[in-house]
């Protein structure tokens, strides 16, 4: 039975797949769990830069994972950049597509994973949860699949790519709209 609650956007796709990599032959009993624990709300996430914090609450217990991503090399900035079009570009599964056909996967690369538990294998259940979160958050917001690898930063010999220049979310209420910005009153 297909789990639509994470990864149902192409970016999101990419944080489900460190939870589940391709190359895995067995399943993994830990999934299911995990997936419960972030549907049901037990997982707070912060960004910090290139570091995500989630606080897992499980039962009584809770326990702290931290995952570094790695950052963005500039190559796969300047590809990704080529096909951000526009003032307010849209982050679809198109763009995803397109710019994965390039050779310039915005999927995330991990620089470190770390967790409170006592297990210390690095594929906990509380790591697996947050995976899971994240999932859910780049599919709302596709922008945070790229903040968290820094791909606004100023790398050598290029100029500055601006992520406020992308929409802040997918969708926008509409009582948050100005209507004296879109239509102008005659005299």
């Amino acid at each position: 039975m297909p789990d639509d609650d994470f990864g149902y956007t192409a970016w999101g796709r990419d944080w489900v797949r460190l939870a589940q990599p391709l190359r895995q032959t067995r399943p993994n009993p830990l999934l299911p769990r995990a997936r419960k624990l972030a549907r049901l709300g037990g997982v707070q996430v912060t960004i910090d830069g290139r570091v995500v914090r989630g606080v897992v609450q499980r039962g009584r217990t809770a326990s702290v994972a931290a995952i570094e991503v790695a950052p963005m090399p500039p190559e796969v900035i300047a590809g990704i950049t080529g096909h951000l079009c526009g003032a307010r570009p849209l982050l679809t599964d198109e763009v995803h597509r397109a710019i994965t056909e390039a050779g310039h996967s915005p999927a995330p690369i991990l620089a470190g994973v770390d967790c409170s538990c006592p297990d210390g294998s690095g594929s906990c259940i509380h790591v697996l949860a947050v995976y899971y979160e994240m999932a859910r958050r780049v599919d709302d917001d596709p922008r945070i699949a790229l903040d968290v690898q820094e791909f606004s930063r100023v790398s050598s010999g290029s100029t500055r790519v601006a992520t406020a220049a992308l929409p802040q979310q997918r969708w926008i209420a509409l009582n948050a709209l100005d209507p004296a910005d879109y239509f102008t009153v005659s005299k």
